[in-house]
């Protein structure tokens, strides 16, 4: 199975931590941020793995080169500035993520995940890795019922920035700028998508003071 890895955004809430570096390559535990990630895909067996560029992406490519030293292959989907989306980012690079089902993961979140924990059934668009509500998203975003993911419901989960996508997602897709959600909230309306919850581990590396706090529990461990 291959591997998309969200890595072309311009970090808006980490400035002025990202005005020479893009978020992936952030330090963290001694390694770029990004490098916690593509080692999980690598143990899993999962070491094809796609990666978009926009902001600073020569930097990005200069630092992680070909993947080898995390046992991944990285090809590379350039952006132009500003960037795709995240929907859009996937679209492009779906010649070279092929016709399976595949992983996705966002380049700034910290997570001690399985990619095993993630599988599609027959006909299913989508399976999200959700959760529980962090303090800077108290509302949740999905509902999980019975292991479907649905737009209402009370009890609310958040999108963990981890995934596993049908390219089928993306048929009535054209190219250029969009997000990934309303993709999302539209095939979970039609009962396309599933999920689990995820209460290990899990962190959106989205400000310095997370930045911060997570590089500081790393060093006590």
């Amino acid at each position: 199975m291959k591997a998309m890895v969200l890595a072309a955004g311009r970090g808006e809430r980490m400035r002025p931590l990202t005005d020479r570096m893009p978020k992936p390559l952030l330090p963290v535990g001694g390694e770029p941020l990004v490098g916690h990630q593509l080692r999980i895909l690598a143990a899993a067996g999962c070491r094809e793995v796609v990666m978009n560029c926009a902001w600073l992406g020569e930097v990005l490519r200069a630092a992680l080169g070909d993947g080898s030293r995390w046992g991944v292959d990285i090809t590379y989907s350039p952006e132009p500035w500003p960037a795709l989306d995240t929907g859009g980012g996937i679209f492009q690079a779906l010649p070279l993520l092929g016709p399976e089902p595949f992983l996705l993961v966002n380049g700034d979140v910290w997570c001690e995940w399985s990619p095993s924990a993630l599988q599609l059934e027959h006909g299913m668009l989508a399976q999200l890795l959700l959760v529980p509500n962090p303090p800077h998203n108290p509302g949740g975003d999905f509902a999980l019922e019975q292991g479907r993911v649905v737009p209402g419901g009370e009890l609310r989960h958040t999108y963990g920035g981890i995934a596993l996508l049908h390219p089928e997602l993306f048929a009535d897709c054209s190219p250029g700028r969009f997000p990934l959600a309303p993709l999302l909230q539209e095939a979970a309306a039609r009962g396309k998508v599933s999920g689990v919850l995820h209460e290990g581990a899990w962190l959106d590396v989205g400000t310095p003071e997370r930045l911060y706090a997570l590089q500081a529990r790393l060093a006590e461990s």
